[in-house]
């Protein structure tokens, strides 16, 4: 069994579909028609059952798949490992946005030294991230403390700790809020003004209405005027200075948004944050990576 067609097995195993496997591969239909045929001919069974509109993993073809990615795993990891700094790689981490967004500057600066890194973020809720982590398509995932209970977690895995977010009252500096300076406020001041939130949680992508985004609204109750999934447009609501957010601290740090602090909100909320990786198959530049993040929250 040769690499490349082992490679092509795994995508086509991941899409269900000639199609989307050549567009990932950047191959055409019949190229990977080609490879599944000439590796289920060295084998002497087929590997899929197929069908008019896809392919579908037998159990031969499940019973091979795990052992295609560590082999292909391994492989990567050789390779990354001997060329060192100058390697060429594709570097994939997902997480949610709003976690990517926090730790986006420090994993680009962490891969610096490696002048062939390419950096993928794939915005995905947690669950999303490290289902996956567990098929392959990502080198780690960043995620929250509590996710790590996830039905997908391996005990393979190792979860580097890269501090706490804490969560504020974000709004723009033209806001009425804003414009007291620094001076804390009380929280009926804040419930005055109207409030954009997230439908679902922006980690886990649950669906908890008012409490997504860990504002407790059983005590302090807020008109919530615009709801956005979306983070970006959330934040352009508050960017416009149309509404004020209970979002993690380190927005207060962008162009335009400041915290407001709150000295009787009577509640707080705060999530540990972890870089989920597999120590057994990474390659030198995630295994310093990890490292890296992790003695920064250390510090």
């Amino acid at each position: 069994m040769n690499l490349p067609d082992l490679r092509v097995f795994t995508v086509v195993a991941r899409h269900d579909s000639l199609n989307a496997a050549a567009e990932e591969l950047h191959l055409t239909p019949s190229a990977i028609s080609k490879a599944l045929r000439r590796l289920e001919e060295e084998l002497g069974l087929p590997l899929f059952d197929r069908s008019t509109r896809q392919l579908v993993l037998n159990e031969r073809g499940a019973m091979l798949l795990g052992r295609a990615r560590t082999l292909l795993d391994l492989a990567e990891q050789a390779r990354l490992d001997v060329q060192g700094e100058r390697a060429e790689m594709d570097c994939r981490i997902g997480g949610p946005a709003v976690l990517l967004w926090r730790h986006g500057e420090g994993l680009a600066e962490g891969l610096q030294s490696y002048t062939g890194a390419r950096l993928h973020l794939r915005p995905l809720f947690e669950g999303e991230a490290l289902a996956a982590l567990a098929r392959g398509d990502l080198h780690a995932a960043l995620v929250t403390q509590e996710a790590l209970d996830s039905p997908h977690w391996s005990p393979e895995w190792d979860a580097t700790d890269l501090g706490e977010l804490a969560l504020n009252v974000i709004a723009a500096s033209r806001h009425p809020l804003a414009r007291k300076g620094r001076k804390p406020v009380q929280a009926v001041d804040v419930l005055e003004y109207p409030f954009a939130s997230p439908a679902r949680s922006l980690f886990c992508g649950v669906a908890r209405g008012s409490r997504s985004d860990g504002w407790r609204d059983d005590l302090l109750p807020r008109t919530i005027r615009y709801w956005a999934d979306d983070l970006q447009v959330l934040l352009g609501f508050v960017r416009e200075g149309r509404a004020l957010a209970y979002l993690p601290d380190f927005a207060a740090g962008e162009h335009g948004l400041v915290g407001i602090r709150v000295v009787d909100l009577g509640f707080s909320s705060t999530e540990q944050v972890r870089l989920v990786w597999n120590p057994l198959r990474a390659p030198r530049w995630l295994r310093e990576l990890a490292a890296s993040l992790g003695n920064q929250s250390a510090s």
